[in-house]
Formats: structure tokens, sequence, C-alpha cells
């Protein structure tokens, strides 16, 4: 994998000429079909103090598509700004389960002008799939997303 590239390729997406919805479902499915250790990506986006589920892939829908800011992984992510690296899910009180395959999860805050618009939701079926590496990356995504997200 190379991030350079993919990074182009999510630039590129984000320039065209196309609905938001559209543009955070091409990125997320170009993730998803980049990264093999990536199982579920979904992006969630700030409304009334709750996170709410946009654009995602995976097998499977996940049950929480309304989270409340400052609960779980997700929640924490959107309260502290911080991207949130989470190795072994079992090991964390805070993670809210979506799937019992999920082992591991990366969630990284998407900001514009300072404040929290959403947030990018990885989960892996793979124990410490995620490090800082992943975390710069897909916080140079989450950018790239706010540029177009109001």
């Amino acid at each position: 994998m190379n991030y350079e590239e993919i990074t182009k390729k999510i630039k590129r997406i984000a320039s065209q000429n196309l609905p938001v919805e559209k543009k955070m479902e091409q990125i997320i499915s170009c993730l998803y079909e980049e990264f093999e250790k990536y199982n579920w990506i979904g992006v969630y986006l700030v409304k009334n103090n709750k996170l709410v589920l946009g654009p995602w892939r995976g097998e499977k829908p996940t049950e929480h598509t309304v989270i409340p800011i400052g609960k779980g992984i997700c929640g924490a992510a959107a309260k502290t700004g911080r991207t949130e690296i989470v190795p072994d899910v079992k090991k964390d009180d805070r993670y809210l389960a979506c799937f019992t395959s999920t082992r591991s999860e990366i969630v990284v805050p998407i900001k514009k002008n300072g404040r929290i618009i959403g947030e990018i939701d990885i989960d892996s079926d793979f124990k410490n799939s995620f490090n800082e590496k992943d975390a710069f990356f897909l916080e140079k995504i989450a950018t790239i997303i706010s540029d177009f997200v109001n």
C-alpha cells in the first residue's frame, strides 16, 4: 500500500464536481478497497451534538447509527478532538460492540475551523491493526474531507 498514491487518488475524488455525500461514498470505498485490514469504514457527521452515520462500507451495517458525543470510542474522539487508536477493543471499556469479529479500531476526527464536524471510524478484524502511520495518513484524509463538508 502506498499512502501517497492513495492520498492523491482521494484528492482527485474530493476535487470532482459531485455532491458531498457522493464524494464521501467514493472516498470510503477507496479506503475500503485499498486496505485489506479495514473491515468496516464509516463517516459520522456531528448533528445536534450527536454523531450521525453517513456513508459506510463493510459486510454489514452497524446498529450504532447515532452516537452521543462522549459515548464509546467514537464519542470520545469527537469530544476530545484527538485520534483514538485501540489495539484490542476487548480490553477497552468504551468500545460499543458493533461486530463480534472486530478486534481493533481507529477513530479520526474531522475538523473544520477548530471544531469537530465528524469523524472517520475504521474497524479491523485483527488486533493491533493501526499505528501512528495510519493515524497520520487518515488525519490527512480527514482534512481533505473537511474541505468539502459544511
